[in-house]
């Protein structure tokens, strides 16, 4: 660990627990100073249009909420889509993380499909880089060894782990929820749930229409960060420590003008003179990171920098991981260009518009995933998807559906990298396939709940599991799960 100023750069390793290397800058020096307000304000009381009656709304047009409102309208619900930005996609494309990461496991099985793989099998082949489906699960050194610098290689096997084209994900996202017959509204912020009868029966949200209600059967909370579910009051953890990379903050941003093919071979062919380079960039920059590829040669893509002790949860805090993101961004576009094989006309070409949040709250679910459970390799009696795991070591990850129910709120869902986890597992289950995977559960879900009347907690499990095989999700048979095992609250 090494002190410089404003901040400090630690080094975090790969382990089995971690996919990637990576830099968490925890800094010290802030470049505004504490906001002065005191004291309240009181908000007069006031009427609020009904914009509109869904039988199912989704709050938040990320990987997850796009799976859910997906997989709701393929049964025939009245589905609405609430987005703030105006795009779909979330951190996958507004927020640059065009990596997508692994959804084979150990042995090359695609085991995360449904709306994941309808979604890339609709990809333009241009907007899809990553290896061919005959070399996933290849232990082959060499094919290891080049997929490994293209983010498609881990602990020396080729996985489905593809880089995207973030425009092409937004308008392909946006059209397959359209014919689907999903209600898109973007520019609409979800500030609270409306609750009804004890229950959440809605969201009330603003838009440059002033502020709207919108009532729903089941409201699926995709936020990310759980704004939902904690604000109708219900219960949530927030435990990590703070200097891991996946409680860090980031803003993406994209280098273009490159040639990475020329890149790749002097970091991969090169080691004494890339680790020279990389020593010297952290004698000039104090943080410093090198790029990963994209769906383009010209194109590289920064994940950060990563900064840690700061919450997404804070205004002021968001706020300056943006300041210095945009500063890291100048800094390592000039460097690059400078000293890099391969970078002597870049430029810089995008900052990601969406603030790259990897943790805030989980949710306290009547079934949670934990680290203890890696190992057994046992289907969960109400399992919805199937995840890969860190490492070899571990078998795939069963995930129940409880870890989508909240233990008393009634009326919501939640999907995505806040379902209900302990801090270990949310290392992965935070990832774009599974919050595609999670999200396509809690629209089954909901339709089923809305269509029967019955609260989320109440749907049957059989014919939830019946309806995402329908939809094309990967689930362990039913007599590999043992019939002895209760199931969780949310199956009864």
């Amino acid at each position: 660990m090494s002190e410089n100023e404003g901040g400090r750069v630690r080094e975090v390793r790969q382990t089995e627990d971690r996919f990637l290397a990576s830099d968490v800058f925890e800094a010290n020096a802030r470049a505004l100073g504490p906001a002065n307000g005191t004291g309240a304000v009181e908000e007069e009381a006031r009427s609020i249009p009904v914009y509109h009656k869904a039988d199912v709304v989704v709050i938040g047009g990320g990987p997850a909420g796009c799976a859910a409102a997906w997989s709701a309208a393929q049964t025939g619900a009245d589905v609405v889509l609430l987005e703030r930005y105006n795009h779909l996609g979330g951190l996958s494309t507004g927020g640059l993380v065009i990596w997508i990461d692994r959804m084979t496991d150990w042995e090359g099985r695609h085991v995360i499909q449904g709306f994941a793989r309808e979604f890339i099998d609709r990809m333009p082949p241009e907007g899809v880089a990553g290896p061919p489906r005959s070399e996933w699960g290849l232990k082959d050194d060499a094919k290891a060894a080049y997929w490994r610098l293209r983010t498609s290689a881990f602990h020396g096997i080729v996985s489905w782990a593809p880089t995207l084209d973030p425009e092409r994900m937004k308008l392909l996202a946006q059209e397959m929820l359209l014919e689907a017959g999903v209600r898109i509204v973007f520019h609409a912020w979800a500030a609270r749930p409306l609750m009804r009868e004890g229950k959440v029966g809605g969201a009330i949200f603003e838009s440059k229409g002033g502020r709207q209600a919108i009532l729903a059967d089941v409201v699926v909370d995709t936020t990310g960060d759980g704004d939902m579910f904690s604000r109708a009051g219900g219960e949530y953890e927030d435990d990590i420590e703070e200097g891991d990379v996946h409680h860090s903050m980031n803003t993406s941003f994209l280098i273009g003008g490159i040639d990475m093919e020329r890149w790749l071979e002097f970091r991969g062919g090169s080691p004494d003179e890339f680790n020279q380079f990389t020593a010297l960039g952290r004698e000039q920059l104090n943080f410093f990171q090198t790029p990963y590829v994209t769906w383009r040669n010209d194109i590289g893509v920064f994940m950060g920098p990563r900064q840690s002790g700061l919450s997404a949860l804070n205004v002021d805090d968001m706020t300056e991981v943006e300041i210095r993101s945009h500063r890291h961004m100048a800094a390592h576009c000039d460097f690059f260009r400078r000293n890099a094989p391969g970078f002597e006309n870049a430029y810089m070409l995008q900052s990601a518009p969406q603030l790259g949040v990897r943790h805030t709250r989980r949710l306290a679910g009547t079934a949670r995933i934990e680290r203890k459970d890696w190992g057994n390799g046992v289907p969960v009696a109400d399992e919805v998807g199937i995840s890969p795991s860190v490492s070899p070591k571990y078998p795939v990850v069963s995930v129940p559906y409880g870890s989508l129910v909240p233990r008393q709120l009634d009326g919501l869902l939640a999907a995505g990298r806040h379902i209900s986890c302990d801090a270990n597992t949310h290392g992965f289950m935070r990832e774009i396939p599974q919050c595609w995977l999670t999200g396509q559960a809690a629209g089954a879900a909901a339709a089923i709940a809305a269509n029967r009347g019955i609260a989320p907690r109440q749907v049957d499990i059989t014919e939830l599991r019946n309806l995402l095989r329908s939809q094309g999700t990967f689930l362990s048979d039913d007599k590999d799960i043992p019939a002895s095992q209760p199931a969780s609250e949310a199956a009864v």
